[in-house]
């Protein structure tokens, strides 16, 4: 299942946004990360938000948006105001 997937680190107080068809596997890699990886600067990373997408373009586009953001407040209302998301969605069918 093609998702956008955002995790939350306390620790640095960041996060991560990324793009996969195997949530799992890519959730297993994150928290196993070698320590040349972002992710490996913490170990507290949780899933704050998971996007399902139609397909890989709907997915990869919503992600570049989320990240063009450059915005922690941005991703916290994404969770706030569930329509920014179904916005995204159609925006990017």
């Amino acid at each position: 299942m093609n998702c956008v997937y955002i995790l939350y680190s306390a620790k640095l107080n960041r996060f991560y946004i990324g793009f996969t068809s195997d949530f799992d596997t890519r959730l297993d890699f994150h928290k196993n990360a070698e320590s040349h990886k972002f992710t490996a600067k913490a170990e507290d990373w949780e899933l704050f938000l998971r996007i399902p997408c139609a397909n890989k373009t709907q997915g990869l586009s919503i992600e570049k948006h989320i990240k063009k953001m450059k915005s922690k407040t941005y991703i916290e209302n994404l969770v706030k105001y569930p329509d920014i998301i179904l916005k995204l969605k159609d925006k990017y069918k």
